[in-house]
């Protein structure tokens, strides 16, 4: 029930790594729900939530979800402990707003559900034990008087095996909403196998107030200057792969084919606006710039694809002196000469977008009109056209990335985009074409301090990139 809070020291490294792992495995069970449309507990939902923990490389996770992660050895000694310190970093994270704590509180009890449904008659008593719950299931005797009005009450089938337990019937208001419980003298005979109902109401009010108590001692945390721009910007960090290097090489003259084929809108529309003005303005070009170095252009190719398309309409000496630093700037080779990231979806979607802009995500910072005829003119049309203009409307612009990625593809697969350069890939595998990307088996949990974001740099570095 997480009503104890950690006291152990770690390091600094280490509390952030937990706080994204942590994050990503909410997102997983979010994605199930919101992107895949899984039924919320269904077999199909769980298996898909064990199954991507395990692609993402959080094999303790998927462990403590299907329950093999709860025996005394080491290993899982180890797991429970990064499961409850993760917890708590996230609790410091979601308290801020409303709107993040209804967030936080829906995906722990999703997550608690599931991993309560999964338990033994034995570790559930262990639970009550441990969490010190006063439930007693009903006597036999009582149970036998009652087994008529329980049969015609109860979903399960088979419940001569099952225990009940007698409740306050405002206690599991849903159960009864449903009416799938018996009620007599203001009580609810429960089965254990709907038991979750009485203690996700109390893990619901206890979270519920734990986030209320965080928010009050923000301040006394946030004194720690380390703490807090991580805990801040927590619920928009990104956590999956790093598309900083790759292996394979994407020539620059299959780029216009691949545009059409593999982009996502955003990088899309920024490759088409360079071929019609043969110029991008600088939050462009640093936002195409670094998705085509995570794609596999190489730098020499960049300098020769930008240097043809700036000398349409300029002096080479003006494209070598003003622009020609900065593309060598994000391959490393200028300036602080770090690796730099491609931007993911969450960065580019909170870009600021000006007037004569093409950056950015085309499903927030597009007018819907605007955007209805842009899909229109890539041949999205019918039912696709509007699912996809209805979830940006609704602000899920991820969930409509996803549904152009489908409709362009003639597929169904409800990828959970969250990188353009995973769009990419993805796009490539689905095709097989000849310069296909090679997806990497593992994950990498991305940590702010590695990625070497464009948030990172210092005035001066700045300074380096304006025209």
């Amino acid at each position: 029930m997480y009503k104890i809070p950690p006291v152990e020291d770690i390091r600094l490294q280490e509390f952030e790594t937990l706080a994204l792992e942590r994050l990503t495995l909410l997102r997983c069970l979010a994605t199930a729900t919101t992107l895949k449309g899984l039924r919320v507990y269904s077999d199909e939902w769980k298996d898909f939530i064990i199954n991507e923990l395990r692609t993402q490389g959080l094999k303790y996770y998927a462990n403590l979800c299907d329950m093999s992660g709860c025996g005394t050895n080491e290993s899982d000694l180890l797991a429970r402990r990064k499961d409850h310190i993760g917890h708590f970093i996230l609790r410091l994270a979601y308290c801020r707003t409303e709107e993040l704590r209804r967030w936080f509180v829906a995906r722990e009890l999703e997550l608690f559900k599931m991993r309560f449904m999964t338990m033994s008659p034995k570790a559930v008593e262990e639970f009550f034990k441990i969490n010190q719950l006063c439930y007693t299931s009903i006597s036999d005797e009582e149970k036998n008087e009652l087994m008529p009005y329980l049969r015609e009450s109860t979903m399960h089938q088979k419940i001569d095996s099952l225990k009940f337990y007698k409740v306050k019937f405002y206690e599991v208001l849903d159960l009864v909403k449903a009416r799938k419980v018996y009620i007599q003298g203001g009580y609810a005979y429960i089965p254990d196998k709907d038991f979750i109902s009485v203690l996700s109401a109390q893990y619901r009010i206890h979270l519920k107030q734990s986030l209320a108590i965080a928010y009050h001692h923000l301040g006394e945390i946030e004194q720690d200057e380390r703490l807090v721009g991580l805990l801040k910007g927590l619920h928009q960090s990104y956590s999956g792969n790093d598309y900083s290097e790759t292996k394979v090489t994407i020539p620059i003259e299959s780029l216009d084919s691949l545009s059409v084929k593999s982009f996502p809108m955003c990088m899309r529309q920024l490759h088409e606006q360079l071929r019609l003005s043969h110029h991008l303005k600088h939050s462009g070009r640093l936002q195409y710039g670094l998705f085509l170095k995570g794609i596999g252009v190489t730098l020499e190719d960049s300098l020769r694809f930008w240097r043809d398309e700036f000398t349409k309409i300029m002096e080479l000496d003006k494209f070598e002196k003003q622009y020609a630093y900065n593309i060598r700037y994000n391959y490393g080779k200028e300036g602080s000469k770090r690796n730099y990231s491609a931007f993911n979806c969450l960065k580019i979607i909170n870009n600021n977008v000006g007037p004569g802009d093409c950056h950015g995500c085309p499903y927030r910072h597009c007018d819907p009109s605007n955007l209805k005829n842009r899909l229109k003119g890539y041949g999205i049309e019918n039912q696709a056209l509007n699912d996809i203009v209805e979830m940006a409307k609704k602000g899920h612009y991820q969930i409509a990335c996803s549904k152009y990625f489908d409709a362009a593809h003639n597929t169904d697969l409800g990828l959970g985009i969250n990188h353009p350069n995973q769009y990419f890939e993805e796009s490539q595998k689905l095709l097989n074409v000849g310069n296909k990307v090679e997806i990497k088996k593992e994950t990498k949990i991305v940590k702010k301090e590695k990625t070497n974001t464009f948030e990172e740099m210092d005035f001066d570095e700045i300074s380096e990139f304006n025209e």
